[in-house]
């Protein structure tokens, strides 16, 4: 009886020991703890998308981490901070934008450099930036220009009609 005891005590000890190593990885890896780099920031009109721990990517490749967002209670913008690998020198006039991560992925800040000799340093800010585009209002804008449209077909078809009816004899 004493031996399975201390049996289940070993089986119970590792498993306690492997979920302790899963949550040690999951936290290290959720972008929560310190971040190396610069820290920079940019203001949007929308962020839909994305939020603490969202990539930062330049030409694709992923330069950092997206640390922060909030509202700016003057402006209304959402006002985003994220840090970027400290040899990643940006321009002072490159941009950021909302972009999407694939046809059915999540969102990511992309920066586009600029041409500046000027470099961003730490707590800078990116003027330029380009906000999320939410395909909710492209579907809508879609579906409504094609029903226009197609009122407008049927209108100009049925005015076509009338003088070609008004003209044939009877």
């Amino acid at each position: 009886m004493a031996g399975r005891n201390v049996t289940e005590l070993l089986a119970g000890a590792v498993v306690l020991a492997v979920a302790v190593g899963f949550l040690g990885y999951a936290v290290a890896n959720t972008g929560r703890t310190g971040s190396s780099g610069i820290t920079l920031n940019a203001r949007f009109e929308r962020i839909d998308g994305i939020g603490p721990g969202s990539d930062v990517r330049l030409a694709g490749v992923k330069v950092g981490r997206i640390t922060a967002t909030s509202i700016d209670p003057k402006t209304f913008q959402a006002q985003v901070a994220f840090t970027v690998d400290a040899s990643i020198r940006l321009p002072a006039d490159s941009s950021a934008e909302i972009a999407s991560d694939g046809l059915l992925g999540g969102k990511v800040l992309s920066l586009v450099p600029g041409g500046d000799d000027k470099i961003l340093a730490n707590g800078g800010r990116l003027q330029i930036t380009q906000s999320a585009v939410s395909l909710e209002q492209l579907l809508g804008k879609f579906i409504f220009s094609v029903s226009d449209l197609s009122s407008n077909v049927a209108k100009s078809l049925k005015e076509n009609q009338k003088p070609a009816e008004a003209a044939a004899p009877k």
